[in-house]
This record gives structure tokens, sequence and C-alpha cells, in this order.
């Protein structure tokens, strides 16, 4: 017969479970802009610039609302504000299948962008109290899933572009975005009410109190997270274009190392999370921006086909590192009282700063800047962090957080 331990343990993994969904759905709600925007272009007729508003509005209404949704984390418990996140999903995305305007479709947009930012917000956190002893173990799977929905977004809409459906194939994408979200987040309400969850974020009740206590660990991930985040934005919106300019490519095949370059994230997720329970925090970081500075320079001079797919691969693993380990530092490191508002700050602040990468890199092509020079300037970018930070750590400034 079942002890209480035993039933507890169930209960969080199919929480767990049902969080897997969701974030899957989440994430590809955020990502499957970006291969609809030709069918978007066919259907209103707009110009090319205003259908990639509509990608753009995706990522800005992710970065929008974390910070209020880490305000909500203070009065309600993680649960409710993801499930509240699943039902906006739900919304959003039903109503971007019924949208007769561009202007509609926007909103659509931003709101999927919305729900993507409250999730990972309140979800990371609630994954992390779930399973206190293995945090990076489970951020890793969690990333893992978040990773498989940016991999297959264009494999999705191909499929559904290739059927005959009553209804424009576009559309029929979103409408099953929108049924499974509230499968999911109905599955994810049964089971939050069968099942005691973790009360670690009960005396998490001010986001001032959490700033004040722990700007100092926010601080040394944002700064280790934010400059090659803005140049990781910036390198994957124009990687395509970089291929075909620079090394002669098709657009199929630089659509094709495009998709590896985040098909090695999967792994990169899973691997990393397991190895951040076991490895000082710290130095692990310093070693993924080190690596992609370097492998930044080295694509500039690769220029074999097969040279680059390598260095494609491996910059796609070593960038995707950087965000379990990230998280499992804060997440594994923050204290009960204090966890859901610091990360909300942390990510806010990341995700605002990200955000900027692809326009910056755009601006400096169109003054003359080009992909190589501009690479370049941002592996020495990377660099320059790196050195600030090791000298930090070297002089015991930084939080070292509390490794498994």
């Amino acid at each position: 017969m079942p002890t209480a331990t035993t039933r507890l343990a169930d209960g969080r993994t199919r929480i767990f479970g049902s969080l897997l969904a969701m974030v899957f759905l989440v994430n590809l709600g955020r990502v499957i802009y970006a291969p609809l925007l030709e069918p978007f272009r066919v259907t209103f007729g707009a110009s090319e610039a205003a259908i990639g508003l509509l990608a753009t509005l995706a990522w800005i209404g992710s970065a929008s609302l974390r910070l209020p949704a880490g305000y909500l984390l203070t009065k309600i418990p993680r649960h409710w504000v993801v499930l509240f996140a699943g039902l906006v999903l739900t919304a959003s995305s039903a109503f971007a299948a019924t949208a007769q305007t561009l202007e509609m479709l926007y909103v659509g947009a931003l709101a999927m962008g919305v729900a993507s930012g409250m999730y990972f917000v309140a979800a990371n956190p609630l994954v992390s109290e779930l399973f206190p002893s293995r945090v990076g173990r489970v951020i890793g799977i969690h990333g893992t899933s978040s990773q498989l929905a940016a991999v297959g977004a264009p494999l999705i809409v191909t499929v559904y572009l290739a059927i005959t459906w009553p209804i424009a194939s576009w559309r029929a994408v979103f409408l099953t975005i929108s049924v499974a979200a509230l499968l999911s987040t109905i599955v994810l309400f049964v089971t939050a009410r069968r099942t005691a969850l973790p009360d670690a974020g009960t005396a998490d009740r001010r986001l001032r109190s959490a700033l004040v206590s722990q700007w100092r660990i926010i601080l040394t991930a944002v700064a280790c997270i934010s400059f090659v985040g803005l140049v990781w934005n910036g390198v994957f919106n124009f990687y395509v274009t970089f291929l075909v300019e620079t090394r002669g490519f098709t657009q199929g095949r630089a659509q094709l190392f495009l998709t590896v370059l985040f098909a090695t994230g999967v792994p990169a997720f899973f691997f990393t999370g397991w190895i951040a329970d076991r490895v000082p925090y710290l130095p692990l970081l310093f070693t993924i921006i080190g690596a992609f500075a370097g492998l930044l320079f080295v694509l500039t001079v690769v220029e074999s086909v097969l040279g680059v797919l390598l260095v494609t691969a491996v910059l796609g693993y070593v960038v995707h590192s950087l965000f379990p380990a990230i998280d499992t530092y804060l997440l594994a490191t923050l204290p009960d009282d204090s966890r859901g508002s610091a990360y909300a700050l942390y990510s806010g602040t990341t995700m605002a700063i990200q955000a900027t990468g692809s326009a910056l890199l755009g601006t400096m092509i169109g003054r003359g800047i080009g992909f190589h020079q501009a690479f370049v300037i941002f592996a020495v970018g990377s660099v320059l962090v790196l050195v600030v930070l090791l000298g930090l750590y070297a002089l015991g400034r930084l939080p070292s957080g509390h490794p498994g």
C-alpha cells in the first residue's frame, strides 16, 4: 500500500508532467509566428515589415509583464499564476485563430507572448520547489521540453500547411494550441487540487524586500546572461541572412543550419541541468560564456560547409547550456522567502535587455558594419564581461551559490 510520502512524490511527478506539456505549448505560442510569416503575408496582403512585427510582438509580450507576474507571486501561490498563464494562452491563441485583420493578429501575438512570460516567471520557481534536492536536473528537463517547441515549430507548420483543412491552415495551428492549452490547464488544476504543494513560497511577499536582500545574486545573474543573451538574440535572428550573405548558402541550406543551431539546445538543457547539480555554479557559467565568445569568433573564420556545420552545432549546444545553468544557480541558491520575487526581478530585467539584440545587430549591419566585424565585436564584448566577472569572483565579491 502506498505511503503518504509515495503519494506526495507521485502527485508532484504528475504536476511536473503537466508543466512539461504546458511549457512546450507556451514556448510554441511564442515561436510559432516566425515560420508562419509567409502565410500571414498571403492572407493579409501586408508588407514584410508589417508581418515581421508579429514575431517581435510575441517576444515583447514575453518580456512585458514578468515583473507584474512576480508581484502576483507575492500574493497568490505559484500554480495559480501558471494556471492563469494557461488560460491566457488558451484565449489568446483562439483569438489569433479568428483574426480577420492584421491588427487583431498583433493583439493575439502580444497576448500569447504575455502568457509565456507569466508562465516562466511562476513555473521555474515552482519546478525548483517541487524537487529541491535536484533543481538542476528538473530545470534541465523542463527547459528541454521548451526547446523541443522551438525545434518543432517549423515542422508543425509544415505539416499543417500540407494538410487540406476546412479552414485556413494557419488558423488550425492556433486552434490546436488553444485546445491543447486548455486541456493542459485543466489537468494541472485537477492534479494540483489533489496534491500537497510545497509551501516554500508562502513567506515571499515583497518584491522590494527580495531586491534589497538578494540584489547581489540578481545582479550577478543579470551580468552573466544579459550581454550574451543580447548577442544570441541578434545571432539567431540573423543567422540565415549571415550564412546566405557571407557563406553563399542557399536559403534552404541556411534554414537547415538554423534548425541545427536550435536542435543542439535540446541535449544542452538536459545534460547541463544534470551537470549544474554537481559542479560549482559560477565556474560553470564562466566556462560557458568563454566558450560562446570563442565559438562566435571561430564562426567568422571557418569557411567549409562541414566546418560551419560543426561550429553551428557546438555553438547551439553551448549557448543553450547557459539557460539551465543560470536558472539552477538562482533557484537553488535563493531562499524560500524571496525566490519567486528575486527570480521575477532577474527575468524581467534580462528579457528586456536581450530583446534588443536583433535590433542592435540590424542597426550595425545597416550602418555598414559587416557580419564578421559585428560578431568579432560581440565576441570581444563577451570576453570583457567575462574578465570583469572573473576579477570579481577572484576577489570574493560574487555570491557563489550552493551547488548540490
